[in-house]
C-alpha cells in the first residue's frame, strides 16, 4: 500500500477494526501526574514547565522526555509538549480498549517532540516519528515518517513523509522522506472461516475516507 509514496504525500489510516481494540477513551478525563527534577509554574498563564527526566502519566497514557511544558485552557483541557534530549526521542504509550478475552493491546510512539492535545485528544510525533501497535509484548504494526498525528477518539492517524522543517539540516532525515510501514496479517475471528473472494483492507489497518490530524 505504501510503495511509491513520494515526498510530502500524506497517508490517512485507521488502526484496527470494529469489535477489536480502540484507544482508552477514559484517559482524557484522568488527572495528569508528573515527575521531574525541576518545575517552573506560571499561575497567570496557567503553564508549567518540567525539566529533567520527565515522566507524565494520565490514566493509561505514559509520556517520557527531557522537558515537558503543560498548559490548561479556560475549559480545563490540558495540553503538553514533550521534548527529548539532543539526539534522543521522547516516548509515548497508551493502552487500547479491548473486548474481554482478547490480548491486551498498546500504542507506542517516539519522536524528538511529542505534542499531546487533551481537547482534541490527539498525539503528534515530530521528527524521526515512529508509531507501533503491540499485541501483548509483540510489535504487530509499525509506521515511520517525519510527522505522525494519532487521534485517540477515532483511532485514525496521518503520516507525513516529507522532511521536517526546522530540523537544522538541509538534508532529508532518516528514511529519505518516505513513509514506511510494516503490517502484520489481521487475526481471523476464532472459529470463523476467512471470507472468500471479498477485497480486504491492508492487514492490521483500514483506510480512512478523509485525511485528518492536521500534520504540517
Amino acid at each position: 500500500m505504501f510503495h511509491g509514496l513520494r515526498l510530502c504525500v500524506l497517508a490517512a489510516l485507521a488502526w484496527g477494526s470494529a469489535g477489536t481494540a480502540w484507544a482508552e477513551k477514559a484517559d482524557r478525563n484522568k488527572p495528569m501526574n508528573i515527575e521531574a527534577d525541576a518545575l517552573r509554574h506560571d499561575d497567570l498563564k496557567q503553564t508549567s514547565v518540567f525539566t529533567g527526566r520527565v515522566v507524565m502519566t494520565k490514566g493509561s497514557i505514559v509520556l517520557r522526555g527531557a522537558r515537558l511544558e503543560v498548559r490548561q485552557d479556560a475549559d480545563g483541557y490540558q495540553m503538553g509538549v514533550v521534548t527529548a534530549e539532543t539526539g534522543q526521542r521522547a516516548f509515548f504509550r497508551q493502552r487500547r480498549d479491548s473486548t474481554p478475552g482478547m490480548i491486551e493491546e498498546y500504542i507506542e510512539g517516539e519522536g524528538e517532540v511529542i505534542e499531546y492535545d487533551g481537547r482534541a485528544d490527539t498525539v503528534r510525533f515530530v521528527r524521526r516519528a515512529e508509531l507501533r501497535r503491540l499485541r501483548g509484548a509483540v510489535v504487530s504494526d509499525e509506521i515511520t515518517g517525519a510527522v505522525i498525528v494519532y487521534n485517540n477518539l477515532t483511532d485514525v492517524f496521518t503520516v507525513d513523509g516529507q522532511k521536517a522543517l526546522g530540523s537544522g539540516s538541509g538534508d532529508a532525515q532518516e528514511g529519505g522522506g518516505r513513509v514506511r510501514a510494516v503490517l502484520s496479517p489481521k487475526e481471523a475471528t476464532p472459529g470463523g472461516p476467512a471470507p472468500q473472494g471479498v477485497p480486504v483492507a491492508p492487514p492490521g489497518l483500514r483506510p480512512s475516507p478523509v485525511l485528518g490530524g492536521g500534520a504540517k
